[in-house]
């Protein structure tokens, strides 16, 4: 059993993407349940997938991604005090932008085994408290 932390687009692809990349979602997600993994996010990731939605008037996207983020199916981490100074080492490598930043270091206060993304740049990145960053097209579990 693993940690998997997935970054706010993977929740995108699997809620709003029917192609390739919700796909690759739907099947990861299987497998996670599969082996009992523990999926992973941030309350920052909520607050950035119902943007959105919410600008569209979409209130059946912010039911759905809300249910699915806060429905118990998903750990969800808060942006504490912890992260808060794991987040001011991370942005020391200032490529790294603060809303990444946030995420990776939710992930790492959470000991997260692995984080997925779809930001490839993210995956040439070290952050202590994370074994792995990978980009999706990357994520074999």
């Amino acid at each position: 059993m693993s940690r998997i932390f997935w970054d706010s687009n993977l929740f995108v692809y699997l809620i709003e993407d029917a192609g390739p990349r919700g796909e690759k979602v739907m099947k990861l997600r299987k497998r996670m349940i599969d082996r009992g993994d523990v999926l992973c996010t941030s309350t920052m990731t909520l607050g950035e997938v119902l943007v959105k939605p919410i600008q569209l008037g979409r209130n059946d996207l912010v039911e759905r991604y809300e249910q699915a983020l806060t429905s118990g199916s998903v750990l969800l981490i808060p942006f504490d005090a912890g992260s808060a100074r794991t987040y001011a080492g991370v942005r020391q490598d200032r490529s790294i932008r603060a809303p990444d930043a946030v995420q990776l270091s939710c992930a790492a206060e959470a000991r997260c085994d692995m984080f997925i993304t779809n930001d490839d740049r993210l995956s040439r990145k070290a952050v202590p408290g994370i074994q792995f960053i990978v980009p999706l097209e990357k994520a074999f579990l």
